[in-house]
């Protein structure tokens, strides 16, 4: 199976010395046989030729706001809406979370209750009470029609979105590994951009389980059922049939 990543925004750099881009650590994340990966820079306008450019999408995080004026969003929101018509199934991981709901008639806002930071827990349908990393003050406010809520807590009412057998989104990060989150709390607290609690509150439950692993698999293994799925459902009028095609690199 050819996974698309679309990097909705670029990593830190002292991360990315060491990690690479979001394509290279989910590429990390949901490898398995069988599978190869392609990371898109969309937020450097940088999108593949058309959703069939891969059997499968995951759209990453992002330092910016889905309801911000930047150039890329647009064409992402059309993008997305694009896969959907073609049955081209499509995960979204917090920001992308958020992008996708927005895209397809959801709100998203900044959250009146701060910041989301550090190991958070969730009840997700399917999975039970599952612990992840969360790095976000924006929230999905209002779902989509037809989007089924399977994920929530009391911070983050609307925490996983399930869209039949086509999309699933997550708010929490489960490519941020207690190693990665370390790392990503100490570069914070140099720079100064988070307050110096939030930071403490998140760096004292890095040692404490978290559920990237199971969570990934679950992520890797809709991608691969809902591609399957298209490829197999008895061709109707109107139908998208998805081939996957030679994709355009990371530019």
């Amino acid at each position: 199976m050819h996974i698309g990543i679309l990097e909705c925004g670029p990593v830190l750099p002292d991360l990315a010395a060491r990690h690479g881009t979001y394509g290279d650590i989910f590429a990390r994340l949901l490898d398995a046989p069988g599978r190869r990966f392609t990371g898109w820079a969309v937020h450097e306008m940088a999108f593949p030729e058309g959703p069939d450019a891969a059997d499968g999408w995951l759209l990453s995080g992002s330092r910016y706001g889905a309801y911000d004026p930047m150039p890329f969003i647009q064409p992402l929101e059309d993008f997305i809406r694009a896969a959907r018509d073609a049955r081209i199934p499509m995960v979204g991981i917090c920001f992308g979370h958020q992008i996708m709901a927005q895209a397809l008639g959801g709100r998203v806002e900044k959250s009146a209750k701060g910041w989301g930071f550090g190991r958070q827990t969730y009840a997700i349908d399917g999975l039970g009470e599952v612990a992840l990393s969360a790095i976000h003050q924006d929230q999905v406010t209002r779902a989509p029609d037809g989007a089924e809520l399977i994920g929530r807590n009391d911070f983050c009412p609307i925490a996983a979105l399930r869209y039949g057998d086509w999309g699933l989104s997550v708010q929490p990060h489960p490519e941020f590994d207690p190693a990665l989150m370390g790392e990503f709390l100490d570069l914070r607290d140099r720079d100064g951009e988070f307050d110096e609690d939030l930071i403490a509150q998140a760096r004292s439950v890095l040692d404490k389980p978290h559920d990237c692993t199971p969570v990934a698999a679950w992520l890797g293994d809709f991608l691969e059922e809902a591609a399957l799925g298209q490829r197999t459902r008895p061709e109707g009028p109107g139908d998208h049939v998805a081939a996957s095609t030679p994709a355009r690199r990371r530019a």
